[in-house]
């Protein structure tokens, strides 16, 4: 099943996709309600909502991210992403890359539907995209195993990382980050595809083999495999569960993927701005094969509100 929420006629409402239409719930419920009654329990609704509800044309609704969640891991899965931005510092992937699923935690606040406008964060003058994967925790669990971890993932969505490269190199100098370099938005959707719809896309290593492309303005910018992970989300998900717990509608994202995922990434193998960073104008498509289309248009934003700097005290 595909599990959307959205605003028709002014009124916030969450459901089932099919067939090109969105159908409400029965009676009016937050998604993320629902995902923590249970699996069972939201199966249910969706099965009702496509029989008892009238449909809405996708066309007439505004998509809002799938869910709001209560928690947004961000991880570095993809070898050729962190090869490419490194190379921009004059550097490697460092041999602790490869001990563990490295991640951060970013704003849950700041999500976004699938066709929304992405403000320029304030300040920045080299934004950029990320093409990302995100799985969706649908059961609370503590120090899982992997396979313990399958259990515990209700489905997947698309995520659009977006970034302030110029603010995310400046505060990662001090060892600490990123924040303001990550903080403005994220894109989840356009929907929710419980993990049975992309059962059939796992390969014989356990990841999901699924096609994801990005283009600006119309022209294809990076390509690549979701496959090309370097751990399953199952294994993330063990990770983020290690001394401590994940909780229903917990985002895990897969990080960028390689092959132009990223502007960061082909800026730091050609060692010059090209394609040059994001403006207010530019459009920016991801597609995930089995999970669906976002479009995000960049839009200007505000200018940064004045601070001092600190306060020597040595």
């Amino acid at each position: 099943m595909k599990f959307a929420s959205f605003v028709h006629d002014g009124k916030r409402q969450s459901g089932v996709v099919a067939d090109d239409r969105l159908h409400p719930f029965e009676h009016p419920v937050d998604l993320l309600d629902l995902i923590a009654e249970g699996e069972e329990a939201l199966r249910g609704a969706g099965e009702r909502a496509l029989t008892a509800s009238l449909p809405v044309p996708l066309a007439d609704a505004r998509l809002l991210p799938p869910l709001q969640p209560p928690t947004v891991r961000d991880y570095m899965t993809f070898e050729s992403h962190v090869a490419g931005v490194a190379r921009g510092y004059g550097d490697t992937v460092p041999e602790e890359w490869y001990a563990a699923p490295a991640f951060y935690f970013t704003n849950p606040y700041a999500v976004i539907g699938a066709h929304d406008d992405v403000p320029v964060p304030p300040g920045c003058g080299r934004f950029d995209f990320e093409l990302e994967v995100a799985a969706v925790v649908g059961k609370a669990g503590r120090d899982l195993t992997p396979e313990q971890a399958r259990d515990h993932i209700l489905g997947y969505t698309i995520l659009g990382d977006w970034s302030a490269r110029d603010l995310q190199g400046r505060e990662m100098r001090v060892k600490l980050g990123p924040a303001k370099g990550k903080d403005t938005a994220t894109t989840l959707g356009p929907w929710l595809v419980t993990a049975d719809e992309l059962e059939p896309h796992r390969d014989v290593d356990g990841f999901l083999d699924l096609a994801l492309t990005v283009a600006v303005n119309g022209e294809t910018i990076g390509q690549d495999r979701l496959a090309n992970m370097a751990w399953t989300f199952e294994e993330m998900a063990a990770y983020a569960s290690r001394g401590t717990r994940i909780r229903p509608g917990d985002v895990l994202g897969s990080g960028t993927c390689g092959n132009g995922g990223c502007l960061a990434e082909l800026w730091g193998r050609a060692g010059v701005l090209e394609p040059p960073p994001l403006v207010p104008g530019d459009t920016v498509t991801m597609t995930v094969e089995g999970i669906g289309t976002i479009r995000n248009t960049v839009v200007e934003g505000v200018a940064p509100v004045p601070l001092p700097p600190a306060r020597r005290r040595l």
